[in-house]
């Protein structure tokens, strides 16, 4: 069952204030153009519309983005250095740090909170695309991204009250799933694997993206995993060596398929999510957005080389 793992954050602990943090690979990763990204609040529709394709693909040619967090999300810095702060993430497995995933965030988009005051028996998790957060008055103040999770309040007639970085705010009660901390999210099948990527049709690429705003292929696999209660790890070369071994002649809808250079035998370097039929749901590259395709005919039959299985 997904759940946060806060026995790692100190008593003092960091969380993400801002709708999305971008991960960045060093603090001169960004650029003048990622302005919407950088600053606190950001402007992530804006960011993601307002940049060419061109523009966006450097983000990755260049290795400048690593991942994104989502607000409220937890983090341990660990340094904090011209105005960015090094985190790491423990909701994200990666192979890069057994704690968690590593990058450096702008330290202005990060915030202190009080791990006792903070932790809530109760979380509400956004299950639409994304969700507006509301002051006590109705006002909209941020548009969040879908998965966002903060720590409820009180739960009312139509509205969730949840604590935020900046205090006590309201979400839609329709849009929101809430659970509790302790026992997590159910977990789902892999039919509901494939549901949760399936909201996300014609959402457009995005290198490094973590959130409703942009998924790349493993933001999307992994979101889609969270959502039904499975962590699994960020990046598909850590995807594809954990959960179950799946021969490739027994693929079921939610099995994760992997995608290697060479035919299948060199670097993997895709991951989408099977929905039967020898079809698939995928963010495939910028310029594109999430789709189903077939593999057969495709780039992807001959360079299939590796399913996972992570739903139970």
């Amino acid at each position: 069952m997904y759940k946060r793992d806060d026995d790692l954050l100190p008593e003092e602990m960091w969380v993400t204030n801002v709708q999305v943090a971008t991960v960045w690979t060093n603090p001169q990763s960004a650029r003048e153009m990622d302005r919407d990204g950088t600053e606190n609040p950001t402007n992530m529709e804006k960011w993601v519309t307002e940049l060419t394709d061109k523009e966006k693909v450097a983000l990755c040619d260049e290795n400048r983005i690593q991942s994104q967090l989502l607000y409220g999300e937890p983090v341990l810095v660990t340094e904090i250095r011209d105005g960015f702060a090094h985190v790491i993430i423990p909701s994200q497995p990666s192979k890069k740090d057994g704690r968690g995933y590593p990058g450096w965030v702008p330290a202005k988009q990060l915030a202190q909170v009080n791990k006792v005051e903070w932790v809530k028996p109760l979380t509400a998790a956004v299950q639409t695309k994304h969700a507006w957060l509301e002051t006590s008055e109705g006002e909209k103040e941020m548009m969040l991204s879908y998965l966002t999770m903060l720590p409820v309040e009180a739960v009312g007639d139509n509205r969730v009250e949840v604590q935020t970085p900046s205090g006590k705010k309201y979400l839609p009660k329709d849009a929101v799933h809430v659970f509790s901390t302790e026992e997590g999210v159910d977990p789902g099948d892999g039919e509901a694997v494939v549901k949760a990527a399936e909201g996300h049709l014609g959402l457009s690429y995005f290198w490094g993206g973590m959130s409703a705003f942009g998924y790349d292929c493993s933001g999307l696999s992994y979101a889609a995993h969270k959502a039904n209660g499975y962590r699994i790890p960020r990046d598909a070369g850590d995807q594809a060596k954990a959960g179950k071994p799946i021969p490739l002649d027994a693929i079921r809808p939610g099995d994760l398929l992997f995608f290697a250079y060479e035919k299948g035998k060199g670097r993997i370097h895709h991951v989408g999510i099977s929905t039967g039929d020898g079809k698939m749901i995928h963010a495939p590259q910028t310029g594109k957005g999430v789709e189903i395709i077939s593999l057969k005919g495709t780039k992807y039959e001959d360079e299939l080389c590796v399913a996972r299985r992570y739903w139970e």
